[in-house]
């Protein structure tokens, strides 16, 4: 089957997450007081966190290496058993559930920055994004895109 346009869209969201997560994380990690990505550390008063070393490192995993798993997962048809045996849905390639995954954990991780931290103009931005990534994963020519082949001929 051709690469329906929704997907080409889906590859940039993800970028987008990806890259905008590992700079914001690699940021933190050097710099945990914020100051290399310009956020004021009074930010974490009302969190656990003392620093911006730990929400960096989850920034990184969640935001920054998910998506960039998904799109591998999306370039790629090979079932690599790692990521595979994540998939909830064995008839879909990988890389598909991987995207969910990454529009989920957007929003999951804007929804506790607002309850820990103040408004940054980039939450309702990141929260588009994550929303988007969910909605043109569920679209059914996007579906039936990573709907494996030996599922299409049963």
């Amino acid at each position: 089957m051709k690469r329906p346009f929704e997907i080409r869209i889906l590859i940039l969201l993800l970028i987008i997450l990806s890259l905008n997560a590992l700079y914001g994380g690699v940021g933190f990690i050097l710099k945990p007081d914020g100051s290399l990505t310009g956020i004021n550390k009074t930010w974490l008063e009302d969190s656990p966190f003392s620093n911006f070393l730990i929400p960096g490192i989850l920034l990184i995993l969640f935001l920054g290496i998910l998506p960039a798993i998904a799109l591998i997962g999306i370039f790629s048809k090979k079932r690599i058993r790692l990521f595979h045996s994540l998939n909830c849905f064995p008839e879909k390639r990988w890389g598909w559930i991987y995207a969910i995954f990454s529009g989920i954990g957007a929003n999951i991780w804007i929804i506790v920055q607002q309850l820990i931290t103040g408004y940054f103009f980039l939450q309702p931005v990141i929260a588009t994004v994550g929303m988007l990534i969910i909605i043109i994963s569920l679209l059914p020519r996007v579906q039936k895109y990573f709907t494996t082949e030996t599922n299409l001929i049963q």
